[in-house]
């Protein structure tokens, strides 16, 4: 029994949805030249031409109405409120839509299969049980591909999982906040952290070094990437300004201001170091600070 719960609930664990079902333009033609290209090269199955048309000419047609029985299945599925809503996507849920998808691809190359082939031959349940398990077998390749892309999400999960547990511990962290995830121009390289936690970011040659106040203690993170990058990221959140050519500052952090129109050096609560905020940047600055402290 107890198994079984937690086969449940991993089953219902939130989960990225599937490229191609969140895309279906763009999902139908990989499909069509995935296919295409993979019947062509290996034949697969006993793959064979019609009696009428090549080889290529055959697996070109099949190709193309499986894209399009693939795109108006998805659109079909987001029809369905249960599979209407992307952010409440879980893995039963890529999981069911991807073998109703591929269903309807074997009906369709059943019926296709009518046009350009013997049908005398054609009207049978093991001829159509062969065409559905044709078109699972191949079509299940490019979504495999895509839901396995998205296996980091685990890791972002017990990541945001043990920012959940710190922020119960550290009580500046406000319960409406979000994580921020920052990515890296290294593929394995990720930065997780809550928007009170940030302080600032200093641009260092090819990487980018985040100052963060975690349970009182002001923790250095740096991660390869440029600040024009990061302050894309993190765009999202307004009291985040860019000071500086190599500067991303918190606005609610700021303890104190010097200076004048032609710059100002900012000090940080709990900190030492000065931010400074170039003379091209103080319009903008005294705009958001008057709004944010």
């Amino acid at each position: 029994m107890e198994m079984i719960e937690q086969i449940y609930k991993w089953l219902n664990r939130k989960y990225p949805q599937n490229y191609i079902i969140k895309n279906p333009y763009i999902g139908a033609l990989i499909i069509a030249l995935f296919c295409f290209g993979f019947v062509v090269l290996y034949k697969p199955l006993n793959a064979h031409e019609a009696k009428t048309l090549s080889f290529e000419a055959t697996m070109a047609i099949y190709s193309f109405a499986s894209a399009i029985t693939v795109f108006l299945s998805i659109w079909g599925l987001k029809s369905i409120k249960y599979f209407s809503i992307r952010e409440d996507w879980t893995i039963i849920k890529e999981l069911i839509s991807i073998a109703l998808i591929l269903i309807g691809v074997g009906i369709a190359i059943y019926f296709i299969a009518f046009f350009i082939e013997m049908p005398g031959q054609r009207w049978n349940v093991s001829t159509f049980l062969d065409s559905c398990k044709s078109a699972f077998l191949i079509g299940i390749i490019p979504f495999i591909f895509f839901t396995a892309l998205n296996y980091r999400y685990f890791l972002h999960a017990t990541v945001k999982l043990s920012e959940e547990n710190n922020a119960i511990q550290n009580p500046e962290i406000e319960p409406s906040e979000e994580i921020i995830q920052i990515s890296s121009k290294l593929k394995k390289e990720e930065l997780s952290f809550y928007p009170s936690q940030f302080m600032y970011a200093l641009s260092d040659g090819n990487y980018v070094v985040f100052y963060l106040n975690r349970n009182n203690q002001i923790q250095k993170e740096t991660i390869r990437n440029s600040i024009s990058n990061i302050e894309l990221q993190l765009s999202e959140i307004p009291y985040f300004l860019r000071t500086h050519r190599a500067f991303i500052v918190n606005l609610k952090k700021i303890s104190s201001k010097r200076g004048n129109t032609l710059g100002y050096r900012l000090k940080l609560s709990g900190t030492k170091f000065e931010i400074p905020v170039s003379r091209q940047n103080t319009q903008a600055f005294d705009l958001m600070f008057n709004k944010f402290c």
